[in-house]
Formats: C-alpha cells, sequence, structure tokens
C-alpha cells in the first residue's frame, strides 16, 4: 500500500512537471516570438531553441532525468534554461528519495514476511465469500497441499467449523482439518479492516495436539496421585474414629484431645486432597450441576452447623443474618462446597475472637450469599488475582493452602451462571459474595 503510495505520488509529481514545462514552452513561445518581431532574427532559430526543450522535456516525460537544456545565443533563453534545468533536478533528487522509500519498504516488508512465515501457528486471509487470498506456509503442510493450489480455493474445503459458530467468529474454537483429523486444532478469526471497503478475514490455527496430550496426562496423574492419596488418609480417618469410640479401650482425656487434634488435621488433609483432584475434573465449561430447589435459611444453618466446631478454635462467632428465607435453584452438593470454603477462609485469616457474618439478600436478577469477616483483609495488589488457579495468600501467613479452593468455587458459581466477587480493606475486612440467578417467578422466592 505504501509502496503504491509513493508510486502515485511519483506520476501525480512527474505529471505535474510535465504541465508546468508545457506551459513554460507555450510561454517561450510567446516570449520568443515578441523577441523575434523586436529584433528581427530568423524564425529558424526560434524553431531550433523549442525544438531542444521539446526533446528534453519528452526525455523527462519517459524517466530519463539526465537530460539538460543548453544555453542558446538567443535573447531570454538562459534565465528559462536554468529554471527549466532546476525543476529537472529536483524532480531527479524526488525520484532518487522515492526510491529509497521503496527499497526500505521493500525491505521491511521482506522481513515482515519472514515473521509470518515462521510463525508456528498458521495464519489465513480469506475474503467474504472466505475464499483463501493469502496462507502461510505452515498451513500448507497442515493441509496436504501445494501453497498456489490454495490461493482462490474455499476455506472450508480444507476445514470443519462448530455448526453453532459462524467462520468470522471463531474464538480459539476446535475445528477439524480434513487432512489431519488424528490432530487437534483450535482457530481464531478477525475481520481485517482496510481502506478499500473490502471485508476480509484473517484466520489464526494452532495445532494443540501436544498440549492436550500434555494436559490429558496430568490430569491422570494428579486423579491417580490423589486417589492413591486419600486412600490412607481415610484409612487412618477411620482407626482415628475406633480409637475415639474406644473400640480398642478406654482412653483419657488427653489422649482424646490429642486424638481430636489428629482428626481435625486428617480431615483438613483430605479436604486439600479433594479439591486438587475437583479442580482437575472440572472447569467453568464442562461442571455437571444437579440443580435442584433449596431454601436458603435451613441450607445455610446446617452448613453454618458443620463449621461451628472449627469456628470455636479461634472464637469466630458465626452469625447469620437472615431478614427472609429465600428460595434459589443450583446444586445442592457445589453450592455446599463453595460456601464452606468461604466459610473456612473467613476463619483461616479473620482475626480471633472477631465475629463472621453470613447474610442473603436480594439485587435485582441475582440473589446474593455474602461471608464477611473482620481480619486481614486482601492488598489492592492481590485481589485481581485471588480467583487465579494455584494463588494463594497462604504462604504469606505460614499456612497450609493449594491456591485452588477459591478457583474452583469461581468456576462453580460460573457453571451456575453466577458470579463470585470480592470486596476488602487491608487490615479490616474481606466480604465475598456469591451471586446466584433468581427464580424468574417470584411466587418461588419466599418460604410460606
Amino acid at each position: 500500500m505504501l509502496i503504491e503510495f509513493f508510486n502515485n505520488v511519483f506520476v501525480d509529481y512527474g505529471n505535474l512537471l510535465i504541465h508546468i514545462l508545457n506551459s513554460l514552452v507555450l510561454i517561450t513561445l510567446i516570449a520568443l516570438f515578441v523577441t523575434a518581431r523586436q529584433t528581427g532574427k530568423n524564425w529558424s532559430k526560434i524553431n531550433d531553441y523549442l525544438g531542444v526543450i521539446t526533446k528534453t522535456i519528452n526525455s523527462v516525460r519517459y524517466g530519463d532525468l539526465t537530460k539538460k537544456i543548453e544555453t542558446f545565443e538567443f535573447p531570454n533563453s538562459e534565465p528559462l534554461a536554468e529554471s527549466l534545468n532546476r525543476m529537472i533536478e529536483t524532480l531527479y533528487d524526488r525520484e532518487k528519495m522515492i526510491d529509497e522509500y521503496q527499497n526500505e519498504l521493500h525491505r521491511q516488508n521482506k522481513f515482515l514476511e519472514a515473521v509470518i512465515n515462521s510463525l508456528s501457528d498458521g495464519l489465513i486471509i480469506v475474503d467474504e465469500n472466505y475464499r483463501i487470498l493469502r496462507a502461510t506456509p505452515q498451513v500448507s503442510i497442515w493441509f496436504n497441499v501445494d501453497g498456489k493450489k490454495l490461493m482462490g480455493a474455499f476455506l472450508t474445503d480444507y476445514i470443519d467449523i462448530p455448526k453453532n459458530k459462524k467462520a468470522e467468529n471463531l474464538n480459539e474454537d476446535d475445528i477439524a482439518v480434513h487432512s489431519d483429523m488424528a490432530s487437534n486444532f483450535v482457530a481464531s478469526s478477525m475481520e481485517l479492516k482496510l481502506d478499500d471497503k473490502k471485508k476480509r478475514y484473517i484466520y489464526i490455527i494452532k495445532n494443540v495436539t501436544d498440549q492436550r496430550e500434555l494436559e490429558s496426562l496430568k490430569e491422570d496423574f494428579v486423579a491417580t496421585l490423589t486417589h492413591d492419596l486419600k486412600v490412607p488418609i481415610i484409612a487412618e480417618t477411620n482407626m482415628l474414629e475406633l480409637f475415639l469410640n474406644e473400640s480398642f479401650g478406654k482412653i483419657s482425656d488427653k489422649q482424646e484431645i490429642a486424638l481430636k487434634n489428629m482428626q481435625a488435621s486428617n480431615k483438613e488433609l483430605l479436604d486439600l486432597v479433594q479439591i486438587v483432584l475437583e479442580t482437575y475434573k472440572l472447569n467453568g465449561t464442562n461442571i455437571r450441576l444437579h440443580k435442584e430447589n433449596i431454601m436458603l435459611k435451613a441450607f445455610i444453618e446446617e452448613i453454618i452447623d458443620e463449621m461451628r466446631p472449627i469456628a470455636d478454635k479461634t472464637n469466630n462467632n458465626l452469625n447469620f443474618i437472615l431478614e427472609r428465607d429465600i428460595r434459589v435453584v443450583a446444586d445442592k452438593i457445589q453450592l455446599k462446597r463453595v460456601l464452606k470454603n468461604l466459610i473456612n477462609n473467613a476463619i483461616s485469616y479473620g482475626e480471633s475472637d472477631s465475629p463472621i457474618e453470613i447474610s442473603i439478600g436480594e439485587i435485582p436478577k441475582y440473589i446474593t450469599i455474602k461471608v464477611k469477616d473482620y481480619g486481614i483483609g486482601i492488598s489492592q495488589a492481590d485481589i485481581n488475582k485471588i480467583f487465579n488457579k494455584y494463588y494463594s495468600a497462604a504462604k504469606k501467613f505460614r499456612k497450609i493452602g493449594t491456591g485452588l479452593g477459591l478457583y474452583l468455587s469461581f468456576q462453580i458459581m460460573k457453571a451456575h451462571g453466577g458470579e463470585l466477587t470480592v470486596e476488602s480493606q487491608e487490615g479490616e475486612y474481606t466480604e465475598f459474595c456469591l451471586k446466584l440467578p433468581a427464580i424468574p417467578d417470584t411466587s418461588l422466592y419466599y418460604g410460606e
């Protein structure tokens, strides 16, 4: 585009100069005619001079900028010759400058083309009818076709896209490449906007086969590892239960305290293993939900009863703030997992002897469940990271934590069509808010 622009500039500039030269010839002719009449000179000299000017102008017109107009021994000819020669020199300088621009643009284009062609991803440009206008060598390899044969062919002759997607709306979507059905490919697309108002689209294709295989191996490894870890932990938990039930004889008060502490630690370890396993089994797109109507009052009270023994160890009072009962539609097991994780975090990071508030409410389109603690809070630098996989504040405070609990909770809420948000003031409080879609029929909101 830039080369074409400079070529146009060059042509326009040359044409302009030709017009100027032609005008000067006309003016010269008039001047010479007047001079000849005044001096009585022979018209043959005028014709010779005009012939030289015309020949020079024609040479310039066809690209020869080395021509010069020689000075005639004729009145007023020297200033005209100098002016025309200076114009030719200026045009010559401009041509050299344009040549330098063209050469630089050519080098830049070659460099850019080399960079694009070296990409491991495939790049395709198509028109509004999905005819291929340009493709990188990697695409030719994947499509198993000569690059020249690709030009003008339809993109859909080589790939299949999801039925519920338009080709121009792809965003890391799985596609099938006809010539390599055993591999996994994803594609993204975007519109290429140029000044000519024609529609063109860019497609970026990635081969993610190795990545998918690595993820599968990783998930299999984690699933096997966590399963093997759970077996001895559960066995130990059962054995501790037998000791506490005095199945092997009476135990002293000190022994009972020690066994209960071991039992609590065992439960925390089992929860951590379970969170790791669930994280690799679930994500925001394939979490299987078994939704049912849930009355929040009884549901949350049950969770608080389960969490109270843990809160009692740090003298945290679990306060349930309830104005009226509300019904939601959600997966009971998954929602319980989220709330228990948030309450457990509030106990871990809240101040001892301070309250932890659990409340339910309503905002437009959502039912809310909030868990608020008065403790160390979250810094502004960390607040945008806490829902990231493996991010954990536990390391800062020498606590046990995988950084997966909030990530898993976020994914569960996303699967419900809801949200998990947080507000915090460092050193004062932290409040997590679950947002569940409200039931359209308001008669289902409240209990009797």
